[in-house]
C-alpha cells in the first residue's frame, strides 16, 4: 500500500470511527438526562423547581438530537469535498477559469468559505429561529440576524483575504521554512485581534454602555484592586437584544482588557453574585489561565504550521485526500484547506485531554472566588445561570468527560462546599 492509499484508508476510518463515537457520546447524553427529567437531582431539590429542571432536560436532548443531524449532514459534506471530489473540482473550475497566480489562490479559499457558509446556513437558522425559540432564548428578529450575517462576512472578508494573502505569499516566497515565518505571522495576527476587537470589532454588534450603577461599581472596583487587578473599564453589554442568556467575561490583552456584564446577568444576580462571578474569572487571570492558554496556542500552532510545512510538500497528502494538484502552479491554497479538513478529524481523539485541562481550570477559579468572595454567592449565582440558560444538571459523565470544559454543577457545588 502507497502512502497516498494509507492516507486514505486512514482519513476514512478516523472520520468513521469519530462519527460513532460522537454518535454514540450524543446518545448516552439523551438517555442519561431523559432517564432523570422527572426529578430534581437531591443536592438541588430545594433551590431548582421541576419545571425548570424539565426544560433543561428537555432543552439538552433537543439539542442533542438536532446536533446528531447535524453530524450525519457534516460527515457527508467533510466525505464530499475530501474523497468524493468536491474540493479537487472547485479547484478544476477555478484554475480553468482564472489560470495560476495569487488570485486565483484567495478565490479557491473565498469559494470554499462562502460554499460552506451557504451549507450550514440552514442548520444555523433553524438553531435560531426554532430551537431557541422554542425555549424562549431567541430574541433575534430576521432582520438583526441578517445584518449580523451581512456584517460578519465582509469583516471576515476584510481580515481574512489580507492575511490568507501573506501566509499564500510567505509559502511561495520564503523557502522551506515558510511554515516558521507564517506561523509567527499568525500569533502576531491574533495577538493583534485580542487588542483591537473590544475597541473596534465587538462594538460592530453590539451596544457597551460604562456600568452605571454606582453601588454595584464601587463593589467590582474594591474586589478588582483586591486582587490586584487593573481594567480599561466596566462595561453593560445588550446581549438581551440577541438572546436571554446570560454571561460576563474578560475581553481584550495587556491595557486594553476590560470586564463585559451582559445586561441579562444583571438582571438576574444579586450584588454579591456578580462579586461572585467575577472573582471566579479574575481567579483564571491569578493563576495564569489566559496566558497558559495563549501559550499552548502559540506550541500547537507551531506545531500545525511545521506539520502542514512538510505535508504541502507531498503528492501522496494531495491524492491520498481525493485532490489531484496542480502540476504547473502553486498548491499552496489547496494545502491549506485539505490541512484544515483533516486535521480535526484526528485530533478529534485527544479533544478529552483539552477538555480536562479546562475543567481543571475552572475549578481552580471557583477557589479562588470563594476566598475572595463568598462561597454562597458563587453557588447561587452558579445555579441560577445554570437554570436561565437551562443547562441540564444530569448530564452523563461520559460525555462531560469528551465535551464539557465546565464542569457539572453537582461536581462544581461538591468542590466548593469541600
Amino acid at each position: 500500500m502507497n502512502p497516498s492509499e494509507t492516507l486514505t484508508l486512514a482519513f476514512a476510518l478516523a472520520l468513521l470511527g469519530g462519527l460513532l463515537v460522537k454518535f454514540w457520546l450524543s446518545s448516552r447524553q439523551i438517555r442519561h438526562v431523559a432517564l432523570h427529567r422527572d426529578a430534581v437531582p437531591r443536592p438541588f431539590d430545594q433551590t431548582i423547581s421541576l419545571g425548570a429542571h424539565q426544560k433543561a432536560a428537555d432543552y439538552t436532548i433537543t439539542k442533542a438530537r438536532y446536533g446528531l443531524l447535524e453530524l450525519a449532514f457534516g460527515g457527508a459534506v467533510l466525505l464530499g469535498w475530501t474523497l468524493l471530489g468536491g474540493l479537487d473540482a472547485l479547484n478544476g473550475a477555478i484554475h480553468a477559469s482564472m489560470g495560476p497566480g495569487m488570485a486565483g489562490q484567495l478565490v479557491l479559499l473565498a469559494a470554499f468559505t462562502l460554499i460552506g457558509g451557504l451549507i450550514d446556513l440552514p442548520f444555523t437558522l433553524y438553531e435560531t429561529f426554532v430551537i431557541e425559540e422554542r425555549f424562549g432564548f431567541n430574541k433575534m428578529t430576521l432582520s438583526l440576524w441578517l445584518a449580523d450575517l451581512g456584517k460578519s462576512t465582509l469583516l471576515g472578508a476584510a481580515i481574512g483575504l489580507p492575511i490568507a494573502a501573506l501566509i499564500l505569499w510567505l509559502m511561495g516566497a520564503a523557502g522551506s521554512l515558510w511554515w516558521l515565518w507564517a506561523w509567527a505571522v499568525w500569533m502576531g495576527f491574533n495577538l493583534l485581534l485580542l487588542v483591537i476587537y473590544p475597541t473596534f470589532i465587538a462594538p460592530l454588534f453590539n451596544k457597551f454602555k460604562p456600568l452605571e450603577d454606582e453601588t454595584l461599581k464601587a463593589r467590582v472596583t474594591a474586589l478588582m484592586q483586591r486582587c490586584g487587578f487593573a481594567a480599561k473599564g466596566l462595561f453593560v453589554m445588550d446581549g438581551s437584544r440577541r438572546s436571554a442568556h446570560a454571561n460576563a467575561y474578560f475581553t481584550g490583552f495587556g491595557a486594553a482588557k476590560r470586564v463585559v456584564f451582559y445586561d441579562t446577568l444583571l438582571s438576574k444576580l444579586s450584588p454579591g453574585e456578580v462579586d461572585a462571578v467575577l472573582a471566579h474569572e479574575l481567579g483564571h487571570f491569578k493563576h495564569r489561565h489566559i496566558v497558559k492558554r495563549i501559550a499552548g496556542m502559540f506550541a500547537m500552532s507551531l506545531a500545525g504550521f511545521a506539520l502542514l510545512g512538510f505535508l504541502s510538500a507531498q503528492l501522496w497528502f494531495y491524492t491520498g485526500l481525493g485532490v489531484r494538484p496542480n502540476v504547473q502552479s502553486s498548491n499552496d491554497a489547496l494545502a491549506l484547506l485539505l490541512f484544515l479538513l483533516a486535521v480535526p478529524v484526528f485530533s478529534f481523539f485527544i479533544s478529552p485531554l483539552f477538555a480536562r485541562l479546562s475543567r481543571k481550570h475552572e475549578f481552580e477559579a471557583d477557589a479562588y472566588a470563594v476566598q475572595q468572595t463568598s462561597g454562597h454567592d458563587l453557588s447561587t449565582a452558579l445555579l441560577k445561570l445554570y437554570e436561565d440558560n437551562a443547562s441540564t444538571l444530569t448530564p452523563d459523565p461520559v460525555f462531560v468527560k469528551f465535551y464539557y470544559s465546565h464542569p457539572p454543577a453537582s461536581e462544581r457545588l461538591a468542590r466548593m462546599a469541600a
